[in-house]
């Protein structure tokens, strides 16, 4: 290729690149899938190493700068970096309201008066506060956050992030604010790579994007796919017509900026605590995390009019939500044994309020992550709950230790009936080695009535060991001879509780063979399997029940389970076992006798369009719930997978969907919206 030709190329290869770029980073969309560009990008690279006299500052290929050899610089923000005021709860932001009233007189923060106030609501972005300066278009700083009026100079490894335009749209000098972020996939990715090689694992995304921006090395942090957004002008040189916060974020993506699209205008603070309640509740569902929901006045006048105190603009808040990390103490270290038997340490703590819930015992895993962790009775520990996720013991502090501290001995017996306990080659977990365990038989049966197995509306674990402590439950069948009389007995029960309690049991006799199985605790027989399982079943047999259930397992040795599908050895030895002891084949029989009816599921979803189905849900949907959509694929004969696989038929995208969509968009999956996935159902 001459040097005419090659330069062309080039510079169409450039240009396509960070069109693409900016409509994938900046306009969330996908033209292409990642593989087109990562061959665009090595076409290109080959090209530049060919043609060196070509490569451009702004070049797709120059994201990886050189290593730096010593510490960084420290560079003077152009405009001095704010914090931002808190507030946590409704109250806490009517309050704000109220003062910023009074610095503007007529107006009216609840949406009414001579001048209603308008707010945008942005997510807050749990990550690394980077400041952007271009000149006359071009990147030439990236400063971290610093003391506010100084920060250190990270310009080589943020040039590597992709969503970070090298070049605006617009030759113009810039400075703007925004936040540098690790999705939460590549942050399980990284820590697998860690843990492989030996190193410190990162606690939480954000510790991991600022250790990357802060790397010597920038290939290091173009190895870890950060990701970035922008929402704060500072100096400019371009005519300013953004009046609002609103018209500044458009203008920052019309310039080539990425913006998050979860933003609003709201009319009125009741307008902005429902933007906070959805998020609040949504989080879990983004493929990044947020702490909470930044609220600013929209209108940039009013903003200058309020004006600053000494640390924070008086114009904007940020309203976080329930810390689902915080510190406590351990007062003690106990065992709990599980319904497989496994010994689980537990920190019993002193109470603390996390994730809007109080905490008082945070699980330790196993014996291994205990020693690993050096957790000790006495230590001011980090814990972290997140949604419906069992706290967890994150980080000892040691530095905070007194001397005091006393380290815990696992126990070589169970601590409920004595019993040897072994650890089996290969595994964490240490287990109690008597099969009639009490605690193996409570914990049984809180599993059996729990929300993917029998699902028994006011039968929580409190009110199961209630039952148990009082002598009116021994087993899970004794859970269906429960009547009001018997519920009466227990402390806080009121006439009205015992019966919509009874009337529970008697709706949930009737079950789905899938939570059936599910519902019996057998080790290894997680809900997807139990899923496989039951249309093995249904396919071989025309009518079922509990003990015919038994009785067609009698019959199978562990290597004909084993060439089910869904089955590994592990699994089918663990079911072979069950279903060939004596002691439960009576519990079926006895759950039969008690009036147990299994719903012969597959009659209903032979006829439907997705049975045999392998089917992912991303996103919110508004008809259903997490597990609501997990039952309706289970009902029609669907399998509920948790991730995208070249085996995936269907991925069900409901609002703000993450990184699935892009996964099943590149394997070429059907994707279905929510209204598509029910007309299916019919």
């Amino acid at each position: 290729m001459d040097k005419a030709t090659a330069k062309a190329r080039i510079e169409k290869l450039r240009n396509e690149i960070n069109d693409l770029n900016y409509r994938y980073f900046v306009k969330d969309e996908s033209p292409v899938s990642e593989a087109v560009r990562d061959s665009l990008k090595k076409e290109l690279k080959a090209l530049e190493a060919q043609f060196p006299e070509f490569i451009t500052p702004d070049s797709p290929t120059q994201r990886v700068g050189s290593v730096l050899s010593g510490r960084f610089k420290t560079v003077r923000h152009l405009t001095p970096k704010k914090s931002l005021e808190d507030v946590f709860s409704e109250e806490e932001l009517l309050a704000w309201g109220k003062k910023i009233e009074k610095l503007v007189p007529g107006s009216a923060a609840g949406g009414g008066g001579i001048k209603p106030l308008e707010f945008v609501c942005e997510l807050k972005i749990d990550g690394l506060n980077i400041t952007l300066v271009y000149e006359a278009g071009e990147l030439v700083r990236a400063v971290t956050r610093g003391n506010g009026i100084e920060g250190e100079e990270v310009t080589h490894t943020v040039k590597t992030i992709e969503a970070v335009p090298l070049r605006l749209r617009e030759p113009v000098d810039l400075e703007v604010g925004g936040e540098v972020f690790l999705s939460l996939k590549e942050f399980e990715r990284i820590n697998k790579e860690q843990e492989k090689m030996g190193k410190t694992i990162f606690a939480n995304p954000r510790n991991s994007a600022a250790g990357t921006v802060r790397q010597l090395d920038p290939a290091i942090a173009a190895s870890r796919n950060l990701s970035f957004f922008t929402y704060e002008l500072g100096k400019h040189t371009f005519s300013d017509e953004t009046k609002t916060q609103e018209g500044v974020l458009q203008k920052l993506k019309s310039l080539g900026l990425p913006v998050n699209r979860e933003h609003i205008v709201a009319h009125s603070l009741s307008e902005v605590m429902k933007f906070v309640e959805k998020w609040e509740h949504r989080r879990d569902g983004l493929e990044y995390e947020i702490d909470g929901v930044v609220v600013k006045v929209n209108d940039r006048e009013l903003q200058r009019r309020m004006g600053y105190t000494a640390k924070t603009p008086r114009w904007a808040v940020a309203y976080k939500f329930p810390a689902t990390q915080t510190t406590t103490r351990v007062r003690d270290i106990t065992v709990q044994v599980g319904r497989t038997g496994a010994l689980t340490p537990v920190a019993e703590l002193e109470p603390v309020v996390v994730a809007g819930s109080t905490v008082s015992r945070a699980t330790l895993h196993n014996a291994d992550e205990l020693e690993r962790k050096d957790v000790r009775i006495g230590d001011t520990v980090i814990i972290e709950k997140a949604g419906d996720v069992i706290p967890a013991v994150v980080e000892v502090l040691t530095k905070l230790r007194t001397g005091k501290e006393k380290k815990f001995v696992f126990p070589n017996t169970c601590p409920v009936c004595g019993s040897e306990v072994i650890k089996p080659e290969g595994e964490a977990v240490t287990r109690c080695t008597n099969r009639n365990c009490y605690a193996r038989e409570r914990e049984s049966i809180i599993h059996f009535v729990s929300k993917p197995a029998f699902d028994i509306d006011g039968l929580g674990e409190k009110v199961v060991l209630q039952l148990i402590d009082a002598k009116l439950i021994a087993d899970p069948a004794d859970i269906f001879t429960l009547k009001e009389g018997d519920l009466l007995e227990l402390p806080l029960f009121k006439e009205k509780r015992a019966q919509k309690v009874v009337e529970a049991i008697a709706a949930a006799k009737k079950v789905s063979l899938s939570r059936f199985l599910f519902s019996l605790g057998i080790r290894h027989i997680g809900e997807g399997v139990s899923q496989d399982l039951a249309r093995y079943v249904a396919s071989h047999m025309k009518t079922i029940s509990p003990s015919s259930v038994y009785n067609f397992f009698e019959q199978y040795s562990a290597q004909d389970i084993e060439q089910i599908q869904g089955f590994g050895s592990v699994a089918a030895a663990s079911l072979f076992e069950w279903f060939h002891e004596e002691r439960n084949k009576k519990l079926l029989e006895k759950l039969e006798r008690v009036g147990v009816e299994i719903e012969h599921e597959s009659r209903a979803a032979s006829s439907s369009k997705i049975n045999g189905k392998r089917i992912v849900v991303t996103g919110t949907l508004e008809h259903f719930g997490r597990q609501e959509i997990k039952d309706a694929i289970k009902r029609a004969g669907g399998v509920a997978q948790s991730d995208v696989s070249a085996k995936t038929d269907y991925l069900i995208v409901g609002e703000n969907p993450g990184s699935k969509l892009k996964r099943a968009q590149e394997l070429g999956i059907e994707v279905l919206s929510e209204a598509a996935f029910r007309e299916l159902l019919k």
